[in-house]
């Protein structure tokens, strides 16, 4: 079973999530910001990880460049989640390191199997 990392700021959405992919098969941990991500990541060494953008103490930006550098968690996929879907703010999140780049609100089916898509790119078992 894959193991997915999810940092969301806002407590409805992260639980939405997280149960989205928990009832999808995946077992889920979950972080209320990008320093609990960063903190969270070297320990539970998830498959794949999903930011939100906009968390306070820091961004989904600035956790996904401390991913990236840290050699712990460099190789890990990262998605973007987020309510701006700019084009400017997805060239900045695929710049700092992310995979991909998913805009809310999105459908449950979606999240789902666009989680899937990108787990099968990285050669993540299900």
């Amino acid at each position: 079973m894959a193991k997915i990392l999810v940092a969301e700021d806002e407590r409805d959405i992260r639980e939405l999530i997280g149960f989205t992919l928990r009832f999808a098969g995946f077992d889920v941990v979950l972080a209320a910001n990008g320093i609990e991500a960063i903190e969270k990541a070297p320990q539970e060494q998830p498959d794949l990880i999903i930011l939100d953008v906009r968390m306070p103490k820091m961004t989904g930006y600035e956790a996904c460049r401390h991913l990236k550098d840290n050699p712990a968690t460099d190789a890990i996929p990262i998605v973007f989640l987020s309510a701006k879907g700019q084009e400017t703010e997805i060239e900045q999140g695929l710049a700092s390191g992310a995979e991909e780049y998913i805009v809310k609100p999105f459908a449950p089916d979606d999240l789902t199997n666009q989680v899937r898509e990108i787990l099968r790119r990285a050669g993540v078992p299900e």
